[in-house]
């Protein structure tokens, strides 16, 4: 999930070890702009073992959450609960192809949003990617 956007980027993977989740960051957020990627933050477990070679293939800093901390992940907390209205806690993840994945992105990045002035995800995502001219003289 992005911050500023609020854009949720999911990525299918073929594992749960640290190779398959850095290859899984690596593969999605490369294409996203370098102005909306700076920072990751992590929260603990075995997928953040190869978060040097992430950091710098992707030239991001990267945070790891205290444990029991879940305020300082707050947004991310957030965006956990609306994933949780189309993966329940405990669904197994395996059985789901890319594209179903792109289909619950795509619900949740078209929903408006209060903290965007209730535009969605995706335009906010719009408007930094190709920023419309400002006139000039008004």
């Amino acid at each position: 999930m992005e911050r500023t956007t609020r854009l949720v980027i999911l990525a299918r993977m073929d594992g749960t070890d640290a190779t398959s989740a850095r290859q899984g960051f690596i593969k999605k957020l490369r294409h996203v702009p370098a102005l909306l990627r700076k920072t990751l933050t992590y929260d603990r477990g075995k997928e953040r073992a190869e978060h040097a070679q992430l950091a710098q293939r992707l030239a991001i800093q990267i945070f790891v959450a205290d444990p029991h901390s879940p305020w300082q992940r707050g947004t991310n907390e957030n965006t956990n609960g609306l994933l949780r209205q189309y993966l329940p806690k405990g669904t197994d993840l395996s059985g789901y192809t890319q594209r179903q994945l792109n289909a619950i992105v795509h619900r949740l990045n078209t929903r408006p949003r209060k903290c965007l002035d209730f535009a969605t995800p995706l335009e906010v995502y719009a408007q930094l990617r190709h920023p419309s001219p400002v006139a000039l003289g008004t």
